[in-house]
């Protein structure tokens, strides 16, 4: 489809009255944010003088050849992640694929025998060759791994060992650590979740409980917490929340509440997305954030509710890419938090997953695009739950669910 010619919602008279009023009491939060949008301004009325007919670009190449060069070489700078490599190889390779840039196949395939050698001799995949199994890198291995999705790819997973791992981190209360002897919140259960549900090794007693505990994270805010009695946070309310439906479980949450706490999370004035209550907009929330309607979508949907939409998810799609698209790009390559940040990887696959989520709504059966700006701005879907691309869920479901489920090992013999 044609990208959307109506007028940019920055451009319109009413857009500064959304800027934040502090009534006269000014706080270090509401000062904070009043910088940020006055950084938001800046940046806006600059493109105002540039452009007399308003078209936001995705700098497509820009950021092609920057997740190229992150694949092969990275900068000293990096070294503070040398406990999350195959975190950078999942953010490149999935920022890649929304690009819809192949990766050769001799670069996938030296990724595959580099996540090889980070993958534990116990089973999991630690943050780098030699280190401990985590379960955060896991995620991020099992994960670049389906986007490879070659059979050199998927045969690097040592399933076996897999489920011994996350029988290792399993608590009796429901809830696992992120690693042995590490701390407990509900982004291990969804990355256990995750990958257990990819590679086709969920057992009867693998999340038994888990359910309950996940549960106990929602609090009086309506999102969730990391831990029972936290404050509501984005990034773990994602978490829970795609556990849960991994798991076929999220119509036991509130569903309510947690849609009115995810849509007021959406900044008034800059269009994307805060983590927290009273805490400022950040780029990376365009997917812990916007990645949840489509769940909710889907949950108010199986239970039955007559008031959703057939085109739209239940927030701004079009702020939340003029967000990204005017607010969170290097001009020479890679997305970030806000102005002012400096680029990353990170930054810039949940820039990008976000951007894909406001762009596509529905499934392969009902499929309804809303693309803000030039044609090429469109970005290819990403799955809400998994976040890779859909077609690479079901292949690596379609593989691993040929192979049997590995026999369950006694829970007494791994629970610590």
């Amino acid at each position: 489809m044609d990208g959307l010619q109506t007028p940019l919602r920055c451009f319109r008279e009413c857009h500064s009255a959304e800027m934040f009023a502090d009534d006269g009491l000014g706080t270090v939060t509401s000062r904070e944010q009043k910088k940020v949008e006055r950084s938001i301004e800046e940046v806006i009325n600059v493109y105002k003088q540039i452009h007399n007919i308003p078209q936001p670009t995705l700098l497509r190449e820009q950021h092609y050849q920057y997740l190229k060069k992150g694949l092969r070489h990275l900068s000293d700078s990096y070294e503070c992640l040398d406990a999350s490599r195959p975190w950078l190889c999942f953010w490149i390779l999935h920022s890649l694929e929304l690009l819809d840039e192949p990766v050769p196949a001799a670069v996938a395939s030296d990724v595959c025998q580099f996540l090889a050698r980070c993958q534990s001799p116990t089973g999991g995949f630690a943050g780098g060759p030699s280190q401990h199994a985590h379960l955060a890198p896991t995620y991020a291995a099992v994960n670049a791994l389906c986007i490879i999705g070659t059979e050199e790819a998927y045969n690097v997973i040592d399933r076996e060992k897999l489920l011994d791992f996350l029988w290792s981190v399993k608590q009796p209360d429901g809830s696992f650590v992120m690693h042995v002897g590490g701390e407990v919140d509900v982004r291990s259960v969804y990355c256990a979740a995750s990958v257990a549900s990819l590679t086709n090794i969920i057992t009867p007693k693998l999340f038994e409980d888990t359910t309950n505990w996940v549960l106990s994270c929602q609090n009086w805010e309506g999102g969730l917490s990391g831990v029972p009695g936290l404050e509501a946070h984005g990034g773990y309310t994602f978490c829970g929340t795609a556990a849960l439906v991994i798991l076929g479980k999220e119509h036991m949450l509130d569903l309510k509440a947690l849609l009115r706490w995810v849509v007021n999370r959406q900044m008034r004035f800059e269009g994307g997305f805060q983590g927290r209550c009273n805490k400022l907009v950040d780029g990376c929330y365009s997917y812990w954030q916007a990645g949840l309607l489509p769940l909710l979508h889907r949950a108010f949907f199986k239970e039955g509710e007559s008031e959703l939409s057939q085109h739209r998810w239940m927030f701004e799609q079009e702020a939340l890419q003029e967000y990204i698209l005017l607010c969170c790009q290097n001009p020479t390559g890679g997305l970030l938090d806000k102005p002012g940040k400096s680029r990353d990887f990170y930054h810039t696959c949940y820039c990008l997953s976000g951007l894909s989520i406001a762009q596509h709504f529905g499934n392969t059966d009902s499929h309804h695009e809303t693309v803000l700006g030039k044609e090429q701005n469109r970005l290819a879907p990403t799955h809400p739950v998994y976040n890779i691309c859909p077609e690479k869920v079901a292949q690596a479901l379609q593989y691993f669910h040929r192979l049997p489920v590995p026999v369950e090992n006694s829970s007494a013999d791994h629970q610590s």
